[in-house]
Order: C-alpha cells, then structure tokens, then sequence
C-alpha cells in the first residue's frame, strides 16, 4: 500500500504551527493539540534544532492523490542516543561503535543510518503561500534495535504532519541541510560541516508497511523510541518505511561517494 493509499483512510484537519523561515517558508515546532485529552505535543522533532535551508526547489504540480509516493530525501548523522537506558537507545554513558573503514562506503552508509536515532525528511512544500520550495522536518526513526539493523528506516507518523501532507503530492528530492552537532563529531573535534562527520542522503519512497511489515517497525521504532508508545491515537498514527533508491555519502574530503541499494543492504558493520 502507498502512502497516498494510506493517507485516504485519514482526513487531517489540524496543521503544524511553526515559525516563519526565510528560504523554507513554515519550519514545525510541534504538532497542533487534536480533541481535548490529546495535547501531547510531540517536541521531541525539534529539540536539536531546525534546519533552514537556503535554497527553493521546484516540483511538478500533481493532483492530491497522485501517483504512488513522494520521492524524498532523507538526511542523517551518526550520533550517540539522546536518552540513556531509558530511551532503548545506546548508553549514554558510552560511545558508539568505531566508525567502519572510510574507504568501504557501503559499510559507513549503514553504520551512519543504525547509530542515528533522528533524521531530517525532505519534501516540497504544499502550503499554498510556499506551494514548491523546499520543506524539511525532523523525524524519529529506526532501523532496528541497537546492533541489529536491517538498514530499512523506518517512522511513526501521523497525518496531521505537514510534511505527510506533502507526501502526497511531493515529487523529486528535497534539499539537504546541515544537522545539529552530535556527540560523535564533538569528541572527535568535527564540526558538524565538515565532511570527517560523516553524513548520508537516502532518496526514495515512503510507504506504509504492510500486515507483514508492521511488528519488525513497531520494535525497531519503540525499542528506540518507547515514549511514542504514550502518543495520543487520536492522532492516527502509523508506520511507514523509506524505500531507498540512491544514496549519497559525504564522510571525508574530495567529495561524495554514491553507494548502490544493493551495496547498502549487502554490507555489515558489525
């Protein structure tokens, strides 16, 4: 089922409040509180910052509906678990593991999306005063309990997020931003710019997962993530999963590398 196909179970009827972004135009800061008893807002996206983006992309217009998903990028950098034992991450109280070798980009690609518990998902915008720029949202995700990752990203999302809303109608990649300093760069002295902190691109489609699909996302994301167990079902939430077609790697000077799907999903960093 596509994402769309999902989406026609739902009719959203609140957006994200934000702050107005001179290039993007509305940057999130939370979810809108739905019917009284549901005011969680979910905050946790915007703790690390907000990605502003100084350039627009155009997209093709297409009808709400259309086609089988929204082609995004998806931007990612290693860092230590924000919460300690308690949030189902890595200890706080230790580091990651060694980073793979640089020369092997397949096994950095995967070892960057497993260690990275947040992520920036790109789309184009389909709020009316910015109908075409480009709009990046934080996002939890997970691609499976800690030394045990498929490489699939997966999230928990709710229709009531913008940049769901864009998925509906959103074709081509988004831009890519610069992500918070994490613990990884600070102790080794990287600046969250340079390219020795490592970073990925992962383009594709975001789909619901199936009946199939649906308890491998469930534990990889609440294993990581236990406190969206509490979110507020009025906000029907589901899972959903990148279906990666390119991959773009910047973990050391001279430019980037291009791993295939192929090479992502055969390689190991264990």
């Amino acid at each position: 089922m596509t994402l769309v196909e999902a989406l026609d179970h739902f009719a959203p009827q609140h957006l994200h409040r934000g702050v107005t972004c001179p290039a993007v135009g509305v940057v999130p800061t939370g979810l809108t509180q739905g019917p009284e008893g549901a005011g969680r807002d979910c905050r946790r996206s915007h703790r690390h910052g907000r990605a502003c983006p100084r350039f627009r992309a155009r997209a093709a217009r297409r009808p709400a509906g259309a086609g089988a998903g929204a082609l995004v990028a998806l931007l990612v950098a290693p860092a230590r678990g924000r919460g300690g034992r308690d949030h189902g991450d890595w200890d706080a109280a230790g580091l990651v593991p060694p980073l793979p070798p640089r020369e092997d980009a397949a096994r950095v690609a995967r070892f960057v999306t497993h260690v990275c518990d947040w992520g920036a998902l790109a789309t184009i915008s389909t709020q009316e005063a910015v109908r075409g720029w480009a709009f990046a949202d934080v996002l939890s995700l997970s691609d499976g309990p800690p030394g045990a990752g498929s490489g699939v990203p997966y999230f928990y999302l709710s229709p009531m997020q913008q940049l769901v809303g864009n998925l509906q109608v959103s074709v081509g990649t988004g831009p890519w931003a610069r992500l918070s300093t994490t613990n990884f760069c600070r102790k080794h002295g990287f600046d969250p710019q340079s390219p020795l902190c490592a970073h990925i691109i992962l383009s594709g489609t975001v789909t619901k997962v199936n009946e199939t699909e649906m308890d491998i996302a469930k534990q990889s994301l609440f294993i990581r993530h236990p406190e969206m167990k509490d979110w507020p079902s009025s906000h029907n939430w589901f899972f959903a999963k990148l279906n990666i077609t390119n991959i773009w790697l910047l973990d050391y000077f001279g430019g980037p590398k291009i791993v295939t799907p192929e090479e992502y999903y055969n390689a190991t960093f264990q």
